[in-house]
């Protein structure tokens, strides 16, 4: 099995979209009259994330948009601190750029703290919101270093094992099918120069003053309005099982599933069990809209 094979079934699109001042990397499929879809990856990521739900949700008549948000994977670096309202902003830009007036959002970690901030900020804009093992709402100083000594080293040692390593944490058990392939496809780009230059904004958020100015308190999200949906790991690395409930707590109507056995990853390590769900949502969503 490789990234190439997930992907064999079905016609897409490996896309650089001009979003503002920046060029967005893009892997898009389905019909282009179907509802959107964009899936948002984690710190440091990139939309091979989820390259296990694509196809599935491509057939399902959804136009999907899997992206390297901004400064991450392929996409522009501008030279500015990451934080969520600059995320957001790239989003929005990457809606306006594809011609979609509003969009389903799938976000895991990062991605969902960015999907949960535009919602709140853009209600006429996000269909639905689907948050996996989302951070953002907590300062954990333990785990705030942890990602960062852990992404350093696989940006700046040239052994690879620390870029395996840092993708083994996000994981309960290491994917024997796709890991090495992706730890390949994540070495390359952690060790571009220009990712390597940008390093500092991708990790601005795990230093404790941008964080506390960008957290999603529980005010924030009682305003989001568009039907929710959050999975969480029980065995995630970064977060327990009470954070997400207090995020589906915090979230009116929002719904918890926790995947067994699963860390970080729970679109990718329960990929079986998680399409079925995404799309089940989906569609009472759209029903609902």
């Amino acid at each position: 099995m490789s990234i190439w094979t997930e992907l064999s079934g079905i016609d897409y699109r490996h896309a650089y979209v001009e979003t503002g001042d920046v060029t967005t990397r893009a892997l898009q499929a389905g019909p282009e009259d179907g509802e959107h879809v964009v899936f948002l990856h984690g710190t440091t990521g990139h939309l091979e994330a989820f390259v296990r739900n694509i196809p599935a949700h491509a057939e399902a008549g959804y136009r999907c948009h899997a992206i390297d948000m901004l400064g991450h994977g392929y996409t522009g670096k501008p030279d500015r601190p990451g934080e969520i309202p600059a995320y957001v902003d790239h989003l929005m830009a990457y809606l306006d750029a594809v011609g979609a007036e509003r969009a389903h959002l799938v976000g895991e970690s990062l991605g969902g703290w960015v999907g949960s901030w535009a919602a709140s900020e853009y209600p006429d804009r996000v269909s639905s919101l689907q948050l996996l093992c989302m951070g953002g709402t907590k300062i954990n100083p333990a785990v705030m270093e942890r990602l960062k000594t852990s992404t350093r080293a696989a940006a700046m040692e040239p052994e690879i094992s620390y870029t395996r390593d840092r993708l083994a944490l996000l994981w309960a058990e290491w994917d024997e099918d796709l890991g090495e392939e992706l730890t390949q496809v994540r070495y390359e780009i952690y060790h571009h120069p220009e990712f390597q230059e940008n390093l500092h904004n991708l990790l601005a958020l795990q230093e404790v003053e941008a964080r506390e100015r960008n957290l999603l308190r529980p005010d924030r999200m009682a305003r989001i309005k568009s039907p929710t949906l959050v999975v969480w790991g029980n065995k995630n690395p970064l977060g327990d099982v009470p954070e997400a409930e207090a995020i589906a707590a915090a979230i009116p109507g929002a719904r918890l599933e926790i995947f067994t056995e699963c860390g970080h990853w729970p679109q990718h390590e329960k990929a079986s069990l998680y399409n079925p769900l995404s799309l089940a949502f989906l569609a009472e969503s759209s029903s609902a809209g």
